[in-house]
């Protein structure tokens, strides 16, 4: 059997599905009831009271009181005695999920990881084996894409207007945070994969809830203050500091290396009648020392008077009017992209090939950004769509109905998404709606 792609049992009721950690909510448990009613076995592992409180199902729960470095002899013993073919995972670098992810491909299993979508906020991303730096996306060019597109004739459909699940998504934060500070004393071992304690996390999502009025009001005086500049302006995407794309697939361990660059090249590079635009992301929670941050670059490279700091919200209205764009590697670059925005990028990232992501020195950058290829990335973007996105949410309760209805039979396919639209044998694509 090949360990990076393994052939699963051709049969449902033969299939045992292993669940580890997942987003916050109850999407994991909706989908390990739909793959039960397949005639699959599904087992869920818990790691602290957050986990717990989502899975409904507690014949099928399995908590880990254990220390961290017994998990790896505790996962082999689980796949023994449950006879496990399949784990299912939402990201795979936190250490639980990478020690996982190596012990399965060593036994030659299939490995099913989710994540957010490359093509958010309509689309959620599903692969075997790995995403962002570990997908087999970044081992493929344009030219493979096209080839393998010829498969398939259907058009890549549009975006829709807006996607409403960030209320959602903030309130299964809170939660679930709730849960892991006050009833976790049974995983008392538990240790959370970011640098916040959980008390801290908690914190930042209730007071995101309760400041979201303000934040808009602030953020509507800032777009305003930015507009009736009327300078051209480059925008800079920010990622959270934890996201797992930063710490595991950049060489930045913090936003400050990252601006560092971003400052020094465009006060270097830019027109002097350009302006900076600092782009937050909307679940940031150390807004404070970011734009404190921001302000000293500024002062220190001289551009005070042409740098804006935008806090959090949707990102289409400043990209509509961009004259570039930079990241580390969010996949906020994709939307610069589809609108032809030319973008740099500075960590690693499954957009990254030469033909859409400029690869100019970052000041020559601001100076004549190199516009992407259209057409190449019209082609990335629809193979995309014929692959590893699929349409709807984690958050939402129409965002997950959406989702469960083409992700199950993605799940059981012997083929992964890559290899089953190489073959011609990919799921036809809805017809999307909005989802408020």
């Amino acid at each position: 059997m090949n360990r990076n792609n393994p052939t699963p049992a051709s049969s449902a009721e033969t299939r045992v599905f292993l669940f580890l950690q997942g987003p916050h909510g109850p999407f994991f448990h909706s989908l390990g009831r739909m793959l039960r009613k397949t005639g699959a076995a599904v087992w869920r592992v818990g790691f602290n009271a957050g986990d717990r409180a989502f899975w409904f199902d507690r014949r099928s729960y399995i908590p880990y009181f254990g220390r961290p470095e017994d998990w790896p002899a505790t996962f082999q013993k689980l796949l023994d005695q449950l006879g496990v073919t399949d784990v299912i995972l939402y990201g795979d670098t936190r250490p639980v999920h990478a020690t996982a992810v190596e012990i399965a491909r060593n036994r030659g299993l299939q490995i099913h990881v989710f994540e957010e979508g490359y093509l958010r906020p309509w689309w959620i991303t599903y692969e075997r084996g790995g995403s962002n730096g570990n997908s087999r996306l970044m081992s493929m060019d344009i030219d493979d894409m096209r080839k393998a597109l010829t498969h398939s004739d259907a058009e890549a459909p549009p975006p829709p207007a807006h996607w409403g699940d960030m209320r959602e998504h903030i309130f299964y934060g809170a939660v679930y945070h709730w849960f892991v500070m006050f009833a976790n004393r049974k995983y008392r071992n538990f240790r959370p994969h970011r640098a916040l304690t959980v008390a801290q996390e908690f914190r930042q999502h209730f007071r995101r809830l309760l400041l979201m009025p303000a934040h808009r009001l602030e953020r509507i005086w800032a777009t305003a203050r930015l507009h009736r500049s009327g300078a051209p302006y480059h925008l800079v995407l920010m990622q959270l500091a934890h996201d797992s794309s930063v710490q595991s697939h950049s060489d930045f361990d913090c936003a400050s290396g990252f601006l560092d660059q971003v400052f020094r090249g465009f006060a270097k590079g830019a027109p002097r009648h350009h302006h900076l635009v600092i782009k937050e992301h909307p679940l940031e929670s150390q807004g404070t020392a970011l734009r404190r941050e921001a302000r000293r670059l500024a002062r220190l490279h001289g551009i005070c008077d042409r740098t804006h700091y935008i806090p959090g919200g949707k990102l289409a209205a400043l990209l509509d009017d961009a004259r570039s764009a930079v990241t580390i590697n969010s996949t906020a670059g994709q939307q610069a992209l589809w609108r032809g925005i030319p973008l740099r990028v500075f960590g690693r990232s499954v957009y990254d090939k030469p033909e859409i992501v400029s690869t100019q020195p970052i000041d020559q950058f601001f100076d004549r950004p190199q516009r992407p290829d259209g057409a190449a990335y019209r082609a990335y973007r629809r193979y995309l769509l014929e692959t590893s996105q699929i349409p709807g949410g984690y958050y939402s309760h129409r965002g997950r109905r959406q989702l469960l209805r083409r992700v199950a039979d993605k799940i059981l396919s012997q083929k992964d998404p890559y290899e089953a639209l190489e073959a011609g044998q990919s799921l036809p694509k809805p017809q999307l709606r909005v989802v408020k």
